[in-house]
């Protein structure tokens, strides 16, 4: 079989999904290098900012590791803002739909919420309410969640941190994708 025998997936048989399962099993295996590719192309203009959001995402996973967080912690840390390019505004929940299968429901917990969490720091700048997370206040990971912004988040746009290389973080990134993905609940 080179191809489905179907051009609507009601008509689909179990050969034909069968068939299809070998690619996607392919796919999650190209899963580290897409996203290590793309976190790449955060390497650009630092818009504003002191540093790029590539160099932003490597001192948070720099801070993180060296805060003695977990291999999963840090590299949620490494990839927290890999939606920036493809939507600014909601770039937490791409990442965190990104990363959910792969990791424990309180570090999908952080990154979907992180974008609201480190508000805290600047909207009240911008004509927003800097208080925003606190609807969350009695939610087991809020603190997790504030922590995870103020201890390397929000801290980690500084140009003179001796921040860690991608070449570091890679072996941890490969080992998260190639695990098997938890079921979505």
């Amino acid at each position: 079989m080179d191809t489905v025998g179907f051009t609507s997936m009601g008509e689909g048989t179990r050969e034909d999904y069968a068939f299809l399962g070998q690619f996607r099993g392919e796919d999650r295996t190209q899963m580290a290098d897409n996203l290590l590719s793309f976190l790449k192309r955060l390497d650009g203009p630092t818009n504003g900012l002191k540093i790029n959001r590539y160099q932003h995402s490597l001192q948070t996973a720099t801070r993180a590791y060296r805060d003695g967080a977990d291999e999963e912690t840090v590299v949620c840390a490494l990839l927290h803002d890999i939606g920036d390019m493809l939507a600014p505004d909601n770039h937490s929940q791409i990442a965190a739909a990104i990363l959910r299968p792969f990791i424990s429901e309180k570090n999908y917990w952080i990154v979907f919420h992180h974008g609201l969490f480190q508000g805290y720091y600047y909207y009240h700048h911008i004509g927003k309410d800097r208080d925003g997370r606190d609807q969350f206040r009695d939610h087991p990971h809020y603190q997790a969640c504030v922590d995870f912004c103020e201890r390397w988040d929000q801290s980690s746009f500084d140009p003179d941190y001796d921040t860690l290389t991608l070449e570091f973080f890679e072996p941890m990134v490969r080992r998260l994708f190639a695990g098997e993905p938890r079921g979505l609940d």
